[in-house]
């Protein structure tokens, strides 16, 4: 029997994480293999700015992933995250005659209308729907309701055109097939916040090395996504600037690091070691480490629409490498004066492995397990055989051959679902088809109303009439005659 996995595949500032998981019958997943790769050459604030480097870096994580599976990978999946990626709310209004009854096709001309707005520079990677005002009042479901004006209130996430084209450049290049591309901070929302925080209102902040990702949900619904370009990777370049290496700030910063120390708790004749021959002020130390850190958390803040930010019942929830700095929530809470913060180390699914980056549990691949649970498709391809005169290994599928049939905008409305490139040209090649057929069909009738017309008034000419006229008299004359 062919293996089953799943293969999904983040792309972060400081590494490429690829994993490979098997779904159980129990719900849980197990990890098979992971692998890394070192990305700080070729992507910056999560985001691709050297193709070939990271092509090649792809290139190397699916060969240890297939080493350790013994089996070729067919497809994967991918996280779409990283700088630029925003939020802006879009509304859509469509009147309609007296007493109109709400049908599921006015609902999905609205979402079309909305997936259809042109935002210079940059593609809509997802929308999701906020609520629908049916006359003066809002509904999550408006079908069957009657009203005579539909409003549609969409949150559409947006990213730069030319960010996304490198990310699917990039996967062609290495020759992987996409199964699905899902916006990366919707998967970690999924696999991280319970129902319950997501209905009442949260905030949850991802804090990785280059950048720090902001989502705000209220009763189930996102209302809100940023990407801040500062990250952990900010604090270690601040105490750098203390005439030391990176290497060596990052260690110092691991080491001594704190979000907040107590003023009375500072000893100003510490000193801090930084080798042998070095040492630096801790007094210093702490106002560096604590002056980036308070940037990030007002950053973070900010983000909250003013209509939420009373909203937040179920408080602020932080994750991410950068979430494991102590006294982190005592710093959040300071700034924020939110009392209930919590710190999600893991995701909420049962995860069965001893591999030490997975059970460390320290907030660092939640996203990247969030996206393998997203995945549905087995991504296994053929198993390797010690037969050396076997041939040429068969041609994979490509991401075009896995979406022939592309799906519809609104089928996959606010599920985090990113179209791939190619199914955004399979849909666009339709739509212009079914354009074309629709002005075809335009023209045609066009042509036969003109006929009719034409007919109708030739029948109507006065030369017609009169002619009739001469018709009917000498048809009275002979009538007469006889």
């Amino acid at each position: 029997m062919a293996k089953e996995f799943i293969i999904a595949i983040e792309l972060g500032s400081s590494k490429i994480t690829g994993i490979a998981g098997r779904k159980n019958q129990d719900g849980s997943t197990s990890i098979l293999a992971v692998a890394q790769e070192d990305s700080t050459s070729c992507i910056r604030k999560g985001v691709i700015y050297n193709i070939d480097k990271t092509v090649q870096s792809l290139t190397n994580i699916v060969k240890k992933l297939e080493t350790n599976l013994k089996t070729k990978i067919a497809h994967v999946y991918v996280g779409v995250g990283g700088q630029s990626i925003r939020s802006v709310k879009n509304v859509i209004a469509k009147d309609l005659p007296a007493d109109t009854i709400v049908d599921q096709a006015m609902v999905y001309e609205l979402m079309d209308a909305n997936r259809s707005m042109v935002y210079p520079e940059q593609e809509i990677l997802d929308a999701a729907t906020q609520e629908y005002k049916v006359d003066n009042q809002y509904q999550l479901d408006p079908i069957g309701i009657q009203c005579s004006k539909l409003e549609g209130n969409f949150l559409n996430i947006l990213w730069r055109k030319n960010f996304y084209r490198n990310l699917n450049k990039c996967f062609d290049n290495a020759g992987l097939a996409i199964a699905d591309m899902y916006l990366a901070p919707l998967a970690l929302a999924d696999s991280i916040l319970t129902e319950t925080e997501k209905r009442s209102g949260c905030m949850l902040v991802d804090i990785g090395a280059d950048t720090t990702t902001v989502s705000v949900y209220f009763k189930n619904i996102l209302r809100h996504l940023a990407v801040i370009p500062l990250g952990s990777n900010n604090i270690t370049k601040d105490i750098a600037s203390l005439q030391m290496e990176d290497a060596e700030a990052e260690m110092m910063k691991l080491k001594y690091g704190s979000a907040y120390t107590d003023n009375n708790d500072i000893d100003n004749n510490l000193m801090l070691p930084i080798d042998q021959d070095r040492q630096v002020e801790s007094r210093k130390f702490v106002e560096i480490v604590e002056a980036r850190m308070e940037e990030i958390i007002e950053n973070a803040w900010f983000q909250v629409p003013g209509e939420y930010a009373d909203k937040l019942l179920s408080g602020i929830i932080l994750t991410g490498g950068g979430s494991n700095m102590p006294n982190l929530v005592k710093a959040f809470r300071n700034h924020t004066h939110i009392e209930k913060i919590r710190i999600a180390k893991f995701v909420t699914q049962t995860i069965n492995s001893n591999i030490p980056e997975i059970s460390a549990h320290d907030g660092r691949m939640n996203t990247i397990l969030g996206l393998l649970e997203k995945g549905d498709k087995n991504c296994a391809g053929e198993e390797f055989t010690n037969d050396l005169f076997g041939g040429e290994a068969k041609q994979g599928p490509t991401t075009a051959d896995l979406h022939r049939n592309p799906r519809p905008a609104n089928e996959t409305t606010g599920r985090g679902i990113v179209p791939t490139e190619a199914e955004k040209q399979k849909a666009e090649e339709e739509a212009r088809k079914r354009k074309e057929a629709e002005e075809a069909e335009a023209e045609e009738q066009r042509r036969l109303q003109e006929e009719e017309e034409a007919r109708k008034k030739k029948e109507n000419s006065m030369l017609n009439r009169l002619w009739r006229s001469i018709k009917k008299f000498s048809k009275t004359v002979m009538e007469e005659e006889e």
